[in-house]
């Protein structure tokens, strides 16, 4: 047994497969809820008796108070200010899985994906800029097209079934982790508003008592950290800084207990590793409920109007190209850039027509693209003409990611290996 917790015998890998592909049937499933979702969505915003629920739904008020000390917002904003955050919440808890014992733990697996992450936020971010260079007032969306939306990603890699290779998933899983580790920065030092300090101080003073409770006092118990990350997720809320980095920051806090601190050879899904049991308690939360009902608030466009000025508005072009051109040449461009410079292999079951597969889907931006654009603009213009671009860009990648992959991929199941790339 490895210190990762993987198992050889022979040649089959156990435990890290196993775990893998429970993950990734969790995420493909909701990425097939997403597209009911957004499609539901629609449906209701576009149909004349439909619409005015739609919109009701989005603004029904709802309130929390302990005391005099309370929120009330509308429920667009407590899906996209709350459960984003319990959704960033698992990012950082699976980023934090995956750099301990992991496709991410080491160097040589880190290098492809963090390559491939890189290149696809760098370009589509640079054809986005250049598509609205003359359009300053839009340039604020320039992130919108660098997120990839792994949920959906995996739903559509999920209609090949048994003939995608295991290292092809892991792949694209560790590249949208990585996209939305970019994410996150790009939300903390582009998309944060006037600062309230006492608020921050407050959620300063929040952060230092969950690492004493983790390096100091070796809590491992959930219950504090949850309570005070809810205090700090409310502070955070009220400073200026977007509420939904509140989650991540939790999730660095919560302990991992890896098997040289416990002191065996095997890292276990046990209750005495708190990060790994909460994780797998959000998964099924995050996919199955969270994503689609973020996928049905927020996708949500009423194509009334001149669709055809909305479709050729620089917008609405600079998304859905950077999503679809600029995805798949940063990611293809950048991997193959590290083969030649000697710094990558590709995995044997991996060829570049598949490598270029994956680039095609990491443009499925959606639900990151959705939530990006919605902090980038208050215009109702803007924003029909963003999600516009991000539905469009979706689509067409979904589209040729699919086919591409489907023409490309043996058509007898691919045997049920290790999913390592980069070694």
């Amino acid at each position: 047994m490895t210190e990762d917790g993987v198992k050889h015998k022979g040649g089959v890998v156990l435990r890290a497969v196993d775990h893998i592909q429970s993950f990734l049937r969790h995420e493909s499933i909701s990425g097939l809820l997403l597209i009911l979702a957004a499609a539901i969505a629609m449906v209701m915003a576009n149909h004349p008796l439909l619409a005015p629920l739609y919109d009701a739904f989005l603004h029904v008020k709802a309130s929390v108070k302990i005391g005099s000390i309370g929120l009330e917002k509308g429920l667009l904003h407590w899906i996209n200010d709350g459960l984003m955050a319990i959704f960033f919440l698992l990012v950082g808890l699976e980023l934090k899985r995956e750099f301990y014992a992991g496709e991410l733990s080491s160097r040589e697996r880190i290098v492809m994906p963090a390559l491939a992450a890189l290149g696809g936020m760098v370009v589509p971010a640079l054809i986005f800029v250049a598509i609205n260079g003359a359009n300053p007032e839009n340039l604020r969306g320039w992130a919108i097209p660098t997120a990839t939306d792994i949920a959906f990603a995996l739903g559509i890699l999920a209609l090949l079934g048994r003939r995608v290779p295991l290292a092809l998933k892991t792949f694209l899983l560790a590249l949208a982790m990585f996209d939305d580790l970019g994410a996150i920065v790009i939300i903390a030092l582009f998309y944060t508003d006037a600062l309230d300090l006492a608020q921050l101080a407050a959620a300063g003073t929040a952060i230092a008592l969950l690492l004493a409770f983790n390096r100091l006092l070796r809590i491992r118990s959930l219950a504090p950290y949850i309570i005070v990350g809810v205090v700090m997720w409310a502070a955070v809320l009220k400073s200026g800084i977007h509420a939904t980095l509140a989650g991540f920051v939790l999730a660095l806090t919560i302990p991992y207990i890896t098997a040289r601190e416990r002191g065996t050879e095997e890292v276990r899904h046990v209750p005495d590793n708190p990060a790994l049991v909460l994780e797998h308690m959000l998964q099924p939360w995050v996919a199955w409920f969270i994503m689609p009902i973020f996928a049905f608030a927020n996708a949500g466009v009423r194509l009334d109007g001149d669709i055809g000025a909305v479709l050729v508005d620089p917008l609405t072009l600079g998304v859905a190209l950077g999503l679809f051109l600029g995805k798949q040449a940063g990611v293809v461009g950048a991997v193959l850039a590290g083969r030649a410079l000697g710094w990558l292999r590709l995995p044997p079951e991996m060829g570049v027509v598949h490598l270029w597969g994956v680039g095609l889907l990491a443009g499925i931006g959606f639900t990151m693209s959705l939530f990006i654009g919605s902090l980038s603009f208050a215009s109702p213009d803007q924003e029909t003409a963003m999600r516009v671009g991000v539905l469009s860009g979706t689509i067409l990648s979904a589209l040729a990611g699919w086919g591409l992959l489907a023409m490309s991929l043996p058509r007898k199941p691919a045997r049920r290996e290790r999913g390592g790339f980069g070694e």
